[in-house]
């Protein structure tokens, strides 16, 4: 097997959290909804780029379902995650996205019976560990009061809700990408979405959008969105190498590095319990995705 996805998976991680750390920062002066659809557009050239150096399959029908499908989830998702990162702390809300393979492995169970494996119960059981060390320090108010934290903060909510929608688009992507490639998937589905975002950014942002570019704002997103677009591309690079799993595992690495952009740049605080949290919801993620 290629080990050069190794590199490529780690790269992915360290970008997406790069990127949502500077996404970050500019919501601290700019319009959330501005934000997300201008990381989305000043991507999609990069993106669009690689069309004229990578092979083009035909898609099979069931390409264009699954994409037309996912795009309004995604869209919805987007706007979730974007409000999380401006309204919560990133040390907070970002580990949550370790919910979705959880979400994946017990909505199959509930609906349709389907049993848990073993490490699917070990792995489920240590992220739910890692999520109340979230917020250890308010276990002295009760047992449970580090998850009633967690469900008081409005941008873990969010969060929450987008690693659920995550779970049913992360499927579709998966039938999307086998029904054509994982490159040509990422050119094409970044710029739909930001088509799709492009109203609600023109209705919430207007004021923002008509002051371009003398506010800044492009200026502001411009670093993200080149992380962004390399977050893809690396993502879509190492899929096409190597078992999903395997690079799905490695790149939520990044949470743990949103915790600690989180610490050192947004000085947010709880730094050891959330980081002892992410880690422990690292290994739950491992043995989901991992040992199925």
């Amino acid at each position: 097997m290629n080990a050069t996805w190794i590199p490529l998976a780690l790269l992915c991680a360290f970008s997406l959290a790069t990127s949502d750390a500077l996404a970050k920062r500019a919501l601290q002066r700019h319009n959330e909804y501005v934000v997300l659809w201008l990381r989305l557009l000043l991507a999609s050239p990069i993106l669009l780029a690689t069309l004229f150096f990578i092979p083009i399959p035909k898609p099979a029908p069931e390409f264009y379902r699954a994409m037309f499908t996912a795009l309004p989830l995604e869209a919805v998702a987007s706007i979730l995650y974007i409000r999380a990162l401006k309204v919560s702390p990133l040390s907070l809300t970002l580990p949550l996205l370790a919910l979705t393979p959880v979400f994946l492995l017990v909505v199959p169970f509930l609906l349709l019976g389907e049993h848990i494996s073993a490490a699917g119960a070990g792995g489920v059981l240590l992220i739910s560990a890692g999520t109340y060390f979230l917020n250890p320090g308010t276990a002295k108010k009760g047992l449970l009061e580090p998850f009633r934290a967690i469900m008081r903060e409005q941008g873990a909510r969010y969060m929450l809700g987008v690693a659920l929608i995550y779970s049913v688009t992360t499927t579709l992507g998966k039938q999307a990408v086998t029904s054509s490639s994982p490159l040509l998937f990422a050119a094409l589905y970044i710029p739909a979405l930001t088509l799709v975002l492009t109203p609600v950014a023109l209705r919430q942002g207007k004021s923002e959008i008509r002051g371009m570019p003398g506010n800044g704002v492009m200026k502001a997103v411009l670093l993200p969105a080149l992380f962004y677009a390399v977050m893809v591309l690396t993502h879509m690079t190492a899929i096409s190498m190597t078992n999903v799993a395997y690079v799905i595992s490695i790149k939520r690495l990044s949470l743990l590095v949103g915790v600690l952009y989180g610490h050192l740049l947004f000085g947010e605080e709880g730094a050891v319990g959330r980081v002892t949290g992410t880690i422990l919801m690292l290994c739950g993620v491992a043995l989901i995705t991992l040992f199925p």
